[in-house]
């Protein structure tokens, strides 16, 4: 009966404690830098205010029952560039800190040190000083503005690296670059470099419509790129096709952009 009593007793207490507990989370990607925790006392005094710290779900190995404290992520075999979540569990009434949030926070630093691109829009870069895993987006100058038409994930380490992409060309001249945007939120682009493709000049047709646009290029039907915006700037349809389904749309003045072109069409009704 005292055992059954006593494992009464400590299982309400452990309830107890485990109501108390609080969650404290931080999420990035892993940078080859360790993280440091300060880790305040007990109001009480006794011991310290994290229980427990997750990362990515695993417990953390070491001594956390300090003032102080790193987070080594070499002891969960992360790779740079990794996806991290780290999660502190702590008392309530108490306050943990992380000291350095940043180094979770990649960087873009690249040099680009040659960009080509074919007739065909095999695109080709070869970058250095890279160092955080960070996608490289490739852009195409077009309508007025530059156009995200694709990604590569950039490999994060200091030597030279070489990367492709395959875009689709549009007629005429085709003006094209990579960047990189980090947690500054401000997008750090390469020089741009430019080809002239073969393929010929697309058009559309009706320029008053009631259903469906369609688009040509030597008198046969070709897909292409485009975006349908209303006169107030809303952008209403997107995609890549030879035909646009403009029956849902009500009858007014659209702008279209497409090929290389931005242009204007009248739906009307039925």
């Amino acid at each position: 009966m005292l055992v059954r009593l006593l494992f009464v007793y400590l299982l309400g207490w452990s309830l107890t404690t485990n109501a108390q507990v609080e969650l404290l989370s931080l999420e990035g990607t892993y940078q080859e830098k360790n993280l440091i925790v300060n880790n305040p006392p007990m109001a009480d005094g006794f011991g310290f205010c994290i229980s427990k710290v997750l990362v990515n779900g695993e417990i953390l190995p070491a001594v956390i029952q300090t003032s102080h404290f790193e987070i080594d992520f070499q002891l969960f075999h992360l790779k740079k560039g990794a996806d991290v979540f780290v999660v502190l569990e702590h008392a309530a009434g108490c306050e943990p800190r992380f000291l350095n949030p940043s180094i979770l926070l990649p960087k873009s630093t690249f040099e680009c040190t040659q960009i080509s691109a074919q007739k065909d829009g095999s695109l080709s870069w070869t970058a250095t000083n890279e160092k955080a895993v960070l996608d490289f987006s490739i852009e195409q100058y077009k309508w007025g503005r530059w156009v995200e038409v694709g990604q590569v994930k950039g490999k994060g380490t200091k030597g030279t690296n070489t990367y492709q992409f395959q875009l689709t060309p549009h007629s005429g001249k085709n003006t094209v670059r990579v960047s990189q945007t980090d947690s500054s939120g401000k997008p750090r682009a390469s020089k741009s470099t430019s080809f002239t493709s073969t393929i010929p000049a697309v058009s559309f047709s009706p320029t008053k419509v009631h259903s469906t646009l369609t688009f040509k290029a030597k008198n046969q039907v070709v897909k292409t790129k485009y975006e349908i915006y209303d006169a107030y700037g809303n952008l209403l349809k997107t995609g890549y096709s030879a035909t646009v389904d403009c029956r849902n749309i009500v009858s007014g003045v659209y702008f279209i952009n497409y090929d290389n072109k931005t242009e204007k069409f009248i739906k009307i009704d039925d």
